[in-house]
């Protein structure tokens, strides 16, 4: 269950993440995901989301796995879901969902392809997603262009809540770009594994472009450390105030 950040670096580029919420929904491990669906729900009460970034503080931090593995059940829920491959330059969404990537988010922000072509449906009901497209030499110049804001307009308008799943904060600055266009932010942060020095300037990168951080969440955590209900893989969200 838990490995080295390499051997999991080549596993989710190779074949996707793990999406247990929908190969084991009765499993704790998807119940908890479902508390996590739960809690950021609860954490913008004021105001609906109706897009939200995932993203971590370094590679390999699991915010695939968090973020399709939680728009699973936001579309459980009934509502219409589309998940944004915006990590263009190690992308996982095409292969967790066996679907082509030969037209997708680089394309239409290099205005290369259309918007039909680069969504497609999924095995699940309600979900869809949009895979990365060809890998583009300039992903940060694409991520902050005006057509990357008509674009989130449109797909906001078409779902009731676009997943967003960008590259990692301290790595590249489209996380930053993309949070500062989302409703939402959430910041994925692996037990033992992050530093807590990188999670610390991953959260001042997102507050400097006045991103709304809708908490953290502690993936990766064994059952004696874990504060989550069931313990476990997923073991905690943590609000913003959180040190």
């Amino acid at each position: 269950m838990f490995k080295k950040k390499a051997k999991l670096d080549n596993e989710s580029l190779k074949n996707g993440v793990s999406l247990i919420t929908y190969n084991d929904p009765t499993s704790s491990i998807a119940e908890q995901f479902r508390t996590v669906r739960t809690n950021i729900q609860f954490s913008s009460v004021d105001k609906t989301l109706k897009s939200i970034v995932f993203t971590s503080s370094a590679p390999s931090e699991g915010k695939s796995t968090v973020s399709n593995n939680v728009a699973v059940t936001w579309a459980d829920q009934g509502k219409r879901v589309l998940i944004v491959d915006a990590d263009m330059r190690r992308p996982t969404v095409h292969r967790t969902f066996r679907v082509s990537n030969a037209v997708g988010l680089s394309n239409l922000l290099a205005d290369t392809g259309n918007i039909d072509d680069a969504i497609y449906e999924t095995v699940i009901d309600n979900l869809s997603v949009m895979p990365s497209g060809p890998i583009p030499p300039n992903p940060s110049e694409l991520l902050g262009s005006p057509k990357m804001i008509q674009l989130l307009n449109t797909l906001t308008d078409a779902y009731d809540l676009v997943i967003i799943d960008a590259p990692p904060v301290n790595t590249v600055t489209d996380a930053q770009v993309l949070a500062a266009r989302a409703d939402g932010t959430v910041l994925v942060v692996p037990q033992g594994i992050a530093d807590k020095a990188g999670v610390r300037h991953a959260k001042q990168l997102l507050e400097t472009v006045q991103a709304n951080i809708l908490g953290a969440i502690l993936n990766r955590a064994s059952v004696e450390k874990s504060t989550g209900y069931y313990g476990g893989y997923y073991g905690g969200y943590y609000g913003t105030d959180d040190k």
